[in-house]
């Protein structure tokens, strides 16, 4: 509790941690309300893709000029401006909402301007949040900031389902663009720290997201971990979203078991960022990953109708597998990835990871027409197991050890100079291995 006093003790950060903080709760509560109040206006699980690919299509291709812009501009005010026009847009649909009902055509569109907002967004919040403590508190201020946005995720979804059950939709997307005007006006009162920022040469757009990605690529632990998730958020998180509260309604009789799972996955979660205050493995990379395998196997046993106990229990070992992973994964890249790089990096990170999602939006409803949605999740998980486990294959990722302060530091920037001259002196191989997995990527994705 001591490190959460030390980081809190910082204005900047506890101005970003506030109004992120209120953020979380609002978008939690609305990623139920957007999945029940479809279901329940429609009952198609073709319309909710629908929807949730429109949000997703524009932070994908818009993600890596945000990284770009991240990296030029103070980030603070990048996100104050997202905010903005976030709260804006929920704003128009919660009042479209009360006012008669928002079509599906409406929410296709708001949401899509949603997604774009939040793809100026992201990249400035990864680079902006070491900027508000100093470095040797980073790993205490992601486990604090998780431990908040998982709290949301243990409260949401329930406020969420309660708040369309009873009041309606229309509160639940007002609240959540209150939520985004909190976190705005905090962000306009920050004055955050440089962090290794250098006066760089004015270069195009172009010439900087070269730059960036040249960072992703120099390090296998990170396209490979991209990579991997590419797949399994195709094949598991977009179906799970899709169709889990219709299969939900199916196998247990209320698609409010699906609001509960996602709870007690946020219960887990915010248990997994207390641990990762302290919890420092040697290995974080191997640790992580091995303890994200458990969210495959949650949807397997859910499709599979399991008893609800144990598909309970699997959900909240999901969200502190999950949780410890993205603690470590933020921290390796903090220390590893040069500041004035960051953003972009974290913009590569967003777009590998979501790059399939409106993809696997839009193909759920079908598959569960043509195979039956149980099927679809089943099938899903498996290739989301599978490649999660390919992501500890790499020499890079199984070889990233964190000793904790100078020690290593020393080890991640020798390793980073053997991989920089391994690629320049043969570049072409480098290449050929991304390429490999790239076609591992689209095979399993054909399915």
């Amino acid at each position: 509790m001591s490190s959460y006093l030390r980081v809190l003790r910082h204005r900047d950060f506890k101005f970003l941690f506030l109004g992120q903080s209120a953020s979380a709760v609002g978008d939690q509560v609305v990623i139920v309300a957007l999945a029940l109040y479809i279901t329940e206006r429609t009952g198609s699980p073709t319309d909710l893709g629908l929807v949730l690919a429109a949000q997703a299509l524009p932070l994908i291709a818009l993600v890596l000029f945000g990284g770009v812009w991240a990296d030029r501009l103070p980030r603070h005010r990048i996100m104050t401006v997202a905010d903005y026009a976030r709260a804006l847009l929920h704003g128009v649909l919660a009042a479209s909402i009360v006012l008669g009902g928002a079509s599906v055509a409406e929410m296709i569109v708001i949401e899509a301007l949603f997604g774009a907002a939040r793809a100026f967004f992201q990249p400035a919040y990864s680079g902006l949040l070491p900027q508000t403590v100093p470095d040797a508190e980073v790993q205490d201020a992601s486990a604090l900031s998780s431990t908040t946005e998982n709290l949301a995720i243990l409260v949401g979804p329930a406020l969420g389902a309660a708040m369309v059950l009873t009041i309606g939709a229309g509160a639940a997307f007002a609240l959540d663009a209150a939520t985004f005007l909190i976190s705005a006006e905090l962000l306009r009162h920050m004055r955050p720290r440089a962090r290794g920022d250098v006066a760089q040469e004015r270069t195009t757009v172009i010439a900087d997201l070269r730059a960036g990605w040249r960072e992703v690529r120099s390090r296998t632990w990170v396209w490979a971990t991209i990579a991997a998730f590419t797949v399994a958020v195709l094949c598991a998180y977009a179906q799970w979203y899709a169709l889990a509260p219709l299969v939900s309604k199916q196998l247990y009789g209320s698609a409010g078991v699906f609001g509960l799972l996602e709870s007690v996955a946020g219960g887990g979660a915010v248990v997994g960022a207390l641990v990762g205050i302290h919890w420092r493995p040697r290995r974080p990379m191997v640790v992580g990953l091995l303890l994200t395998l458990v969210w495959p196997i949650q949807t397997l046993a859910f499709a599979g109708a399991a008893p609800l106990a144990v598909v309970v229990v699997l959900a909240f070992c999901a969200g502190l597998g999950f949780t410890l992973f993205e603690v470590w994964w933020s921290t390796a890249l903090v220390r590893h990835i040069p500041p004035q790089a960051l953003s972009r990096v974290s913009a590569y990170d967003w777009m590998g990871s979501l790059a399939l999602l409106p993809l696997g939006f839009a193909i759920a409803g079908p598959l569960a027409a043509a195979l039956g949605a149980r099927t679809v999740l089943t099938v899903g998980a498996v290739i989301a197991l599978a490649m999660l486990a390919l992501a500890l294959v790499p020499r890079g990722t199984r070889a990233l050890v964190d000793d904790g302060g100078e020690e290593e530091r020393a080890v991640g920037s020798a390793e980073q100079l053997a991989d920089d001259v391994a690629i320049e002196a043969g570049g072409e191989a480098e290449i050929a291995h991304v390429d490999a997995l790239v076609r591992v990527v689209h095979e399993r994705g054909g399915l």
